[in-house]
């Protein structure tokens, strides 16, 4: 306290979550990342699908630029969020993968 008897304000700390899950939803999920939103849909993204809530909420920003959902095996770099056009390759489960081969 100061003399005065007023308390002195502090200063907020710095914040060291770097990536935050805002919502999960029946569609996908929404992160914020370094000042950014992302929405991850779940027909894009179909690792979270069926993930448990604290599965999705254990992610890690590494390198200030990698995201690693360690309980998943799911590492996604922020510019394939930014500019998914760049990265055309899309994950087909196995049973798709399955049907597509045994319908050639």
């Amino acid at each position: 306290m100061l003399k005065s008897g007023k308390k002195k304000s502090q200063k907020p700390g710095k914040s060291t979550s770097k990536v935050e899950i805002l919502n999960i939803s029946k569609n996908g999920i929404w992160l914020y990342v370094k000042t950014k939103e992302y929405f991850l849909s779940y027909q894009d993204f179909p690792w979270f699908s069926d993930a448990t809530v604290s599965e999705i909420f254990d992610v890690k920003l590494i390198h200030g630029f990698h995201l690693r959902w360690e309980q998943l095996d799911v590492d996604l770099e922020l510019e394939s969020l930014e500019h998914p056009e760049r990265y055309p390759l899309k994950y087909i489960p196995e049973n798709e993968r399955k049907q597509k081969k045994s319908a050639a």
